[in-house]
């Protein structure tokens, strides 16, 4: 391998991306392996083979082609894991309506910022879910919905939405079931969607994924049928899946992790998509890839965490995995080496990217050597350009510190609405992460913090992710996460929240005694808090936005 000159790089791919529908790729995929098992969902009690999958999914897309739904109509998807959650990621896919992914564990205010920012249509929800009420919250959004017949709804805070669409078995006022609207279409629905798949393009817009709004108001990430379907693809080659495959679906369908590295990298090969449960949950996952022989499993560090780590691991047999993919946080090597050792996960890949990349632009490969799989991110995934950039725009020199820009197919094609932000983030083509990192010679990035993370100490640039690396090779320590903290003297100030390993005991004095010595002095956190858990999006990732929050009114309340 030619070493590289400066941080830019092609990934490299043999044979050519799809161009394709997703519909279309899911015909083809269901006729080879129709009767292969096609999905599993554990707490619903269904299990179809790839033919039965295509035949619920026609009869979805024809009841929405009844209900008047048409291509370019936002159809929205609101609840936790469900076999009808999945029905609609492909019927409005046949159908070309853009189907919208709703944070499950949004509340009114973002549930009506969301559904207007769009303009759907329609929406498909679950009842409730924990403490969500879904529906509740629906009627009160919109509760002319009492008094108008279904698919006829007219709502004051809501104009744009005719069509509600509820899961389970119960009748609600002003709703259709979702398993009704499955018997709906007749012939003339059923003669449309075939044309439909000659109609749509491969270049439209099929999904809308809202980024987390962690700053300012929730952004929608607009993708195109090209965009997930070669994502997806991509990332069933890196592990190597066939029909023979089955992989176990513990994160959210409602981002991109579930739904494309999970749901349609499995239809893209002919594989078996597993959902242990409604959400995730450690033992129903370790009982779902025992009980179906799943030979892949995905998770965010901290579910893999949960997993290593649960009194109960030993008595589940997960000797049949083999790979799967660690995404949506870095994976300290401790951690990685517990998977590839105690899960049998040999072929385990790192992903990294973001939303508006549908979602990953890096991935290791499991003939990567061990440094590289555990301290680096990858390398581009093929027919994907990266640079690394300073504040000036220009590439930096080897395993100098920029930001981290993305070319290519999977650059999303904009924010919906939104064309002042979609300029600030994709420029010339390139999109602009945010993220912090380092290529070396062969192309392989280390992720080295954010932007917005970064802490300015007395004039000092620290980067927590350094900090993190450092106290996770402690014996007793389980997870940290390192943040900056207002400070009237120097500006910001380190603080950790760690979160220690069953039985295990430390100190604020332990914690900055194990530090002395070992990295700079400004590095060592003045604050240390000891937690049993770390406030998360539904997608797993921890909210450090939240952490500072919280220690401003300890600190300064």
């Amino acid at each position: 391998m030619q070493a590289l000159a400066q941080s830019y790089m092609t990934g490299e791919g043999s044979g050519q991306l799809l161009y394709e529908t997703i519909g279309h790729c899911f015909d083809r995929v269901a006729k080879k392996n129709s009767v292969n098992p096609a999905l599993v969902v554990c707490h619903q009690d269904v299990r179809w083979t790839y033919g039965e999958l295509k035949t619920h999914v026609d009869n979805f897309a024809a009841g929405l082609i009844a209900l008047g739904i048409e291509p370019g109509d936002r159809v929205g998807i609101w609840g936790p894991n469900s076999y009808e959650w999945v029905l609609t990621q492909f019927a409005t896919a046949k159908i070309g309506a853009i189907m919208v992914c709703v944070n499950p564990a949004y509340r009114l205010f973002e549930l009506e910022y969301v559904l207007n920012k769009v303009e759907c249509k329609a929406i498909v929800a679950a009842e409730k879910f924990k403490s969500s009420e879904y529906l509740a919250m629906l009627n009160t959004l919109a509760p002319e919905m009492a008094d108008n017949e279904p698919g006829q709804l007219r709502a004051e805070k809501l104009p744009h939405l005719t069509t509600v669409i509820r899961m389970g078995d119960q009748q609600s006022p002003g709703m259709f079931n979702f398993d009704a609207v499955g018997e709906l279409g007749g012939d003339s629905e059923r003669q449309r969607l075939a044309e439909l798949q000659a109609e749509l393009r491969p270049d439209d817009a099929i999904n809308i994924q809202f980024t987390s709004g962690t700053t300012g108001s929730p952004k929608g990430a607009t993708l195109s049928h090209v965009n997930i379907l070669n994502n997806a693809m991509t990332t069933a080659q890196g592990m190597a899946f066939t029909s023979d495959d089955s992989l176990c679906i513990p994160v959210p369908l409602y981002h991109c992790f579930g739904m494309v590295l999970g749901a349609l990298a499995c239809v893209s090969s002919g594989a078996t998509m597993v959902f242990p449960n409604a959400a995730y949950d450690p033992i129903s996952t370790l009982k779902a890839v025992q009980d179906e022989r799943c030979t892949a499993l995905h998770g965010v560090p901290t579910m893999f965490v949960n997993e290593l780590d649960h009194p109960q691991f030993s008595d589940f047999d997960v000797s049949s995995l083999r790979t799967g993919v660690i995404a949506g946080a870095p994976c300290p090597e401790e951690l990685m080496t517990r998977i590839i050792g105690d899960m049998h996960m040999d072929n385990v890949l790192i992903g990294y990217g973001q939303t508006e990349l549908s979602p990953i632009n890096h991935m290791t490969l499991p003939n990567d050597s061990f440094e590289n799989r555990t301290q680096t991110v990858g390398r581009p995934i093929p027919y994907i350009e990266v640079k690394i950039v300073d504040e000036n725009d220009r590439v930096v020199p080897i395993c100098e510190q920029g930001e981290i820009c993305t070319r290519g197919y999977s650059v999303m094609k904009g924010y919906w609405n939104d064309a002042e932000k979609t300029a600030e983030t994709i420029v010339d083509g390139w999109l602009h992460s945010g993220d912090l990192g380092t290529m070396n010679e062969h192309g392989y990035v280390r992720i080295t913090g954010r932007i917005k993370d970064m802490v300015i100490r007395g004039g000092e640039n620290i980067y927590p992710r350094e900090i993190e690396e450092y106290l996770y090779t402690h014996p007793n320590i389980s997870e940290v996460q390192v943040f900056g903290v207002e400070d009237e003297r120097m500006g910001e100030e380190v603080c950790a929240w760690i979160q220690l390993k069953n039985g295990e005991a430390m100190t604020e004095d332990d914690v900055r005694t194990f530090c002395r010595g070992q990295i700079s002095h400004f590095k060592i956190p003045r604050y240390v808090r000891f937690v049993t858990e770390y406030p998360m999006t539904v997608t797993g990732k921890i909210r450090k936005v939240e952490m500072r929050e919280m220690m401003a009114k300890e600190l300064y309340a």
